[in-house]
């Protein structure tokens, strides 16, 4: 998929990064941002990119899809180019290298804070702040903060995490930044993470979460389609949008279960990662182009 010129723009990221670091700062002060972060027909679709920095490498069935960076970078500027496409989220090291690209202006970009739960290891649930915090998303002009919640009550590091979000929420609200959480309630099963997708356990996960912090006001929330979503989303008042998860077996029945969802009145759009940029038949601009339509 990569082109020459493409290459050339990409092996020229590094040697900026080790001569002229001060780029990456001068880049987001140039960056234009937009009014709001709704588009015009008052819907969002953005494209998730923070994977790599949780170990999260996989995509359908290519176990180190998203290692290879150059490859995920082209994919993340083909999405970020369809019309549409509102912004991206991601990690400080995925986003500067877009600024360095120049390919943010007038989208909505989103800092993914809490990266430290490392996939598959012992301490997931213990997941530390360890990339954006909202001082720095204020400073380098994003648009707001994502956080995972995994709300595990048979383990003590559960709380922390909970202290953690909380705080981050009202620290992005008072730069009037968006708070983007997204919650689970997770169990440990052989060993591994596992988030519970019943309609009862995601309806307590958003309800927990919409309580955090000091104030809802800039809090949105990020959320799984699972059955019974209307009553599921009764839950709350805040705006919410649909995550995409991984990458679908079935690609038609994922967007209409989006489709179904989208026709509630919390439901504001989409944040979609692995399903757009490595669908099964790797057309991308084709699967991000689908979950546009779906839009509306």
């Amino acid at each position: 998929m990569i082109t020459e010129a493409f290459t050339e723009r990409l092996a020229a990221l590094t040697e900026i990064r080790a001569a002229r670091p001060e780029s990456v700062a001068e880049a987001a002060a140039r960056r234009v941002r937009r009014g709001s972060p709704l588009g015009p027909n008052g819907r969002l679709m953005i494209v998730a990119a923070d994977h790599p920095a949780r170990g999260s490498l996989g995509a359908g069935d290519r176990p180190l899809a998203m290692a290879d960076r150059w490859d995920l970078l082209e994919r993340l500027c083909l999405a970020l180019s369809r019309p549409g496409v509102d912004g991206v989220l991601g990690t400080p090291d995925v986003i500067e290298d877009l600024l360095l690209l120049g390919v943010l202006d007038e989208k909505v970009v989103l800092g993914s804070m809490n990266r430290g739960g490392l996939a598959g290891s012992a301490f997931e649930i213990d997941d530390r702040f360890t990339a954006y915090d909202a001082r720095a998303i204020a400073e380098q002009g994003l648009d707001g903060g994502k956080m995972l919640l995994r709300i595990d009550e048979a383990d003590p590091a559960t709380v922390s995490t909970l202290e953690s979000c909380a705080r981050a929420v009202s620290e992005l609200a008072a730069g009037r930044l968006m708070a983007m959480v997204e919650p689970f309630v997770s169990h440990r099963v052989d060993g591994r993470v596992r988030n519970v997708l019943t309609p009862e356990a995601v309806t307590r996960a958003i309800a927990i979460a919409s309580g955090l912090g000091t104030t809802s006001a800039y809090t949105w929330l990020k959320v799984p389609v699972v059955d019974d979503m209307e009553r599921v989303m009764a839950a709350s008042t805040l705006p919410a949008l649909l995550l995409g998860g991984e990458v679908p077996d079935d690609p038609d029945a994922a967007l209409a279960g989006w489709a179904r969802a989208l026709r509630l009145p919390t439901v504001k759009g989409l944040i979609v990662g692995r399903s757009l940029l490595y669908p099964p038949d790797d057309d991308v601009a084709g699967a991000v182009d689908a979950a546009v339509e779906v839009l509306g």
